[in-house]
């Protein structure tokens, strides 16, 4: 079965339309938002609408609240945001399913966009019970006469205003999802060759069914950040106090063997960044990866980003593909002496020649952080947990619910 789009919803004029968007933007103490990416992503879904000419009632969730109104968690700042960036004042409900909710809703006219507040002030949305859930998404679908699924990010959950309210509503998935859907797809399906994909962050134990799926697909896997030690430590290398998960060194060592046996070139750090300490001003030094206990910190050194040799190695194999994955960091970005690595990678992905993946998440975050715009790749995901499920092959309800399969 395939995706169901937004024109299979016909003639969407004077209709309401419930958008589920991804609306999990990070805020300041101050309640300013630091970075806006996912709501732009949601514009040419909720442009498309507006030139329709429905009534647009958008809404997300934001954080991790306890199923109760929570200020520090209030949609009402991307609700002004999203007005800025639509040219046109966008309406807020204080609530999500109460007075004030309806009252908004009932007052949209065609091409307006409405925002609700937070889903998951709700305990419905979130709930193990699939009663509750349905409860909460029968409130939701009175608002609407169609759904419209743009949330990649949730898309692997199965919540309320994500599954539920689908099977409620005509539904079918807006651009950003079916966007993020046909590029994952090339992924597993058809990606032209050869193919990179390069994986960092600090475990290995999160990356486990992406490996599985992803090493009998590649020419080369690149592994960094901090589940590279668990993979050094698979090799041999002491390395000092760095990230490790004991557990996982003889998945590592499988890995390195089924790399070998399929003709998968695997690179992993010929160097590393060695520091005193996790801190954003320890000190450190470069070792190679067959001596990281050989600086002046001994064996109580910690591996904090990828070596220079490293970063260039690993940006020669990058642009000499053809389809490259990243997803998880180099280094602890967050600190500007170790984000060079990741720094190095994200600008070998602008410099190669054809389709570049950036997975979401902490990847997301750290490229635009180093100064990167999304244009710059071929690609961004908004859901770094839905892009990694769907490449490693599961079901995702938020896309099975649409018709795909």
């Amino acid at each position: 079965m395939t995706l169901r789009t937004l024109d299979s919803l016909g003639d969407l004029a004077g209709r309401r339309v419930f958008v589920r968007c991804d609306f999990n933007v990070p805020l300041d103490g101050d309640g300013r938002i630091t970075d806006d990416g996912r709501v732009r992503a949601a514009l040419p879904t909720l442009k498309a609408l507006v030139a329709a000419g429905a009534q647009v009632v958008a809404a997300s969730h934001l954080g991790r609240p306890k199923g109760s109104p929570d200020p520090q968690y209030s949609l009402a700042p991307v609700a002004a945001r999203l007005g800025e960036l639509l040219g046109s004042p966008v309406a807020f409900a204080t609530d999500t399913v109460g007075s004030a909710a309806q009252g908004v809703v009932d007052s949209l006219e065609n091409g307006q966009v409405a925002v609700l507040e937070n889903l998951r002030f709700n305990a419905g949305e979130t709930s193990k019970d699939y009663a509750e859930r349905r409860a909460f998404a029968e409130q939701l679908a009175a608002f609407a006469d169609v759904m419209v699924s743009d949330g990649f990010g949730v898309v692997h959950r199965k919540q309320a205003s994500v599954y539920e309210l689908a099977e409620l509503l005509p539904s079918a998935a807006g651009e950003l999802v079916a966007h993020e859907v046909g590029v994952l797809d090339k992924l597993l399906t058809s990606p032209e060759r050869p193919y990179t994909v390069v994986l960092g962050g600090s475990k290995v134990s999160d990356k486990l069914g992406v490996i599985d799926s992803l090493l009998p697909r590649v020419e080369k896997l690149l592994i960094g950040g901090g589940m590279a030690y668990t993979f050094l430590a698979a090799e041999g290398h002491a390395i000092g106090k760095s990230l490790v998960e004991t557990d996982q060194i003889e998945t590592a060592k499988r890995y390195i063997a089924e790399a070998a046996e399929k003709g998968v070139e695997l690179l992993l750090p010929v160097d590393s960044l060695m520091a005193e300490s996790f801190s954003a001003d320890a000190g450190f030094d470069n070792a190679a990866s067959d001596d990281l206990e050989g600086t002046s910190y001994g064996s109580d050194a910690l591996g904090l980003d990828i070596g220079p040799a490293t970063a260039e190695q690993f940006a020669a194999a990058i642009r000499s593909s053809k389809t490259v994955f990243w997803n998880g960091p180099m280094g602890v970005f967050e600190f500007p002496a170790f984000s060079g690595g990741t720094k190095v990678v994200a600008e070998a992905l602008t410099q190669t020649d054809g389709l570049t993946v950036v997975g979401g998440g902490d990847s997301a975050a750290a490229a635009r952080t180093l100064g990167f715009a999304d244009d710059q790749f071929g690609h961004v995901s908004t859901g770094g947990g839905a892009s990694l499920e769907f490449l490693e092959g599961k079901k995702l309800p938020g896309l099975e619910v649409l018709g795909w399969a």
